[in-house]
């Protein structure tokens, strides 16, 4: 049975898909993802879809499902490598892949990422209840 790769870089899993997906490989990587961001914790994922050049109703809502779900396990998603035509074909088709980011290839996909982890993060570490500081506080 096929599967397609899931790397883990980090706190990342990248997943370059470089052959057509068919609808039973998509669900089954669909699946690997929600369960390898889970059992790795991993924060981030980078989908590289510059080999694929036709992406169908079903596909853009797998993409979409990722995102979605991979969001709901505190991690983001970001899709790189869109061609053209694929991305014309996602406007056509009205599939706004709600809760994945794009970009131009891996590198930038990778900036940005590292980007939205160290964002969250920092978002984290500030204390918005903090008792023994209640004298500090402006009137």
């Amino acid at each position: 049975m096929d599967r397609i790769p899931i790397l883990r870089m980090g706190q990342f899993l990248l997943v370059t898909i470089q052959v057509d997906l068919y609808d039973r490989l998509a669900i089954d990587l669909e699946a690997d993802l929600v369960k390898m961001v889970s059992k790795t914790g991993a924060r981030g994922i980078l989908i590289d879809i510059s080999a694929v050049s036709i992406v169908d109703s079903f596909m853009g809502r797998i993409i979409g499902n990722i995102g979605v779900m991979s969001k709901l396990l505190d991690a983001e998603t970001v899709v790189v490598g869109m061609q053209p035509a694929v991305a014309i074909t996602l406007v056509e088709l009205g599939l706004p892949l709600k809760g994945v980011f794009t970009a131009l290839n891996v590198e930038k996909g990778m900036d940005l990422l590292k980007s939205m982890i160290q964002t969250t993060d920092d978002d984290d570490d500030v204390d918005t209840h903090d008792d023994d500081n209640s004298d500090n506080l402006p009137e």
